[in-house]
């Protein structure tokens, strides 16, 4: 059986770590493409000013316009060989990072997230859009990224909100690649060699994403609700600490090597509904991660966990949580019909789905989260 793995090359996490990201340049030369939203820059400049003077390093501006577009990848490539960059950096949330991978095609790439939203930053993979915001594509490169770099004072210091989304897309980590191991489903970690192009064969879990996955998942559930306090207050605890990892790197490790499932492809369902477009990724990831349950039929004492976590640190467990007031039958099968397209994860599951069994998943998550909600119980 074939077998893939694949992560960043450093990893560093700390307190103002922002202060040493001049070091990190100086391993690919002595100047960075910075790609990140002006207000981002804002945030840290004092950081961004400190590290560049003291290790001698130029940061070149990108005026990054907000969309991980082709043209505006097109534009900032342009930017770094006029300005003879020797590396880029992804300063800022996903779409800022994401185009930091673009710009730099899987080589000498430095992420600085400032929110731990996602589980984005360590993946070798990123998100297309048109100029318009539209999704518009997958593109995956060789590699992750060179140095992930996450400064906990600046992500303590963001809203709770984007660390308690985060919370949302780490939570389905280790159910979707459970569900995967199960299955013996493939996993994204194979398609840097070709496999997606039909050049070599898929790859399959290890078991070390899975474990991974795991750790993710016990984080949660005995640090969430006091790393949700820590950011409240604007101060970095080991709770704290501890969660920043989960969401980043135990998830992104996770649903990279270790696979995605059915939360995931509810969540690409859930955003034909209008009133979803308002939330979070990870906000939506949560509810898809109970209906996943649901549909797996998973033991009553894992469910309710799993919604009274939710519940505790504010994520959502039923659809007029993320904006849904009111769905007809006809609405729910559209949305598991475009979970359930030929392309998506739902098929990582560790037997046969469809749309209608998608469907009433969706439906009896939300009746059973708006109950609990209710009752507390």
């Amino acid at each position: 059986m074939r077998k893939a793995f694949i992560c960043p090359s450093k990893y560093v996490q700390g307190e103002d770590e922002l202060l040493n990201l001049g070091y990190f340049i100086k391993t690919f030369g002595s100047s960075a493409l910075l790609i990140a939203h002006p207000d981002d820059v804002g945030r840290v400049r004092g950081k961004l000013d400190a590290t560049a003077a003291k290790f001698g390093v130029t940061l070149v501006e990108s005026g990054f316009r907000g969309e991980c577009s082709r043209q505006e990848v097109a534009r900032l490539r342009e930017a770094a060989k006029l300005n003879h960059c020797d590396c880029t950096i992804g300063l800022g949330g996903g779409k800022a990072i994401d185009t930091a991978k673009c710009v730099a095609g899987g080589e000498a790439v430095i992420i600085a997230p400032t929110i731990a939203a996602t589980d984005a930053p360590t993946s070798h993979s990123a998100v297309m859009y048109t100029e318009d915001g539209a999704f518009e594509d997958y593109a995956y490169f060789k590699q992750s990224p060179s140095v992930v770099l996450i400064d906990t004072t600046v992500i303590a210091a963001a809203p709770p909100r984007f660390l308690v989304s985060g919370m949302g897309d780490a939570l389905s980590t280790y159910f979707e690649a459970r569900a995967t191991s199960a299955a013996f489903a493939n996993v994204n970690a194979g398609l840097p060699c070709g496999a997606r192009e039909g050049l070599c064969p898929p790859a399959k879990p290890t078991r070390a994403a899975l474990a991974l996955a795991t750790l993710c998942y016990e984080t949660l559930l005995a640090d969430g609700t006091r790393a949700k306090a820590s950011c409240e207050a604007k101060k970095v605890t080991p709770a704290l600490e501890n969660v920043i990892e989960a969401n980043i790197l135990l998830s992104g490790l996770g649903f990279e090597s270790g696979g995605l499932a059915a939360a995931h492809a509810i969540h690409d369902g859930l955003t034909i509904l209008p009133g979803t477009h308002k939330f979070f990724h990870g906000e939506k990831v949560a509810f898809g991660t109970l209906a996943q349950l649901i549909l797996e039929n998973a033991p009553q004492k894992e469910l309710l966990r799993v919604l009274d976590f939710c519940l505790d640190v504010g994520l959502p467990v039923c659809l007029a949580d993320i904006g849904v007031e009111a769905a007809s039958d006809r609405e729910l099968l559209e949305v598991a019909e475009k979970a359930c397209i030929p392309a998506e994860s739902v098929h990582s599951m560790p037997f046969p789905v469809d749309a209608g069994t998608v469907a009433a998943a969706i439906g009896v998550a939300d009746q059973l989260g708006s109950a609990h909600k209710k009752t507390g119980r």
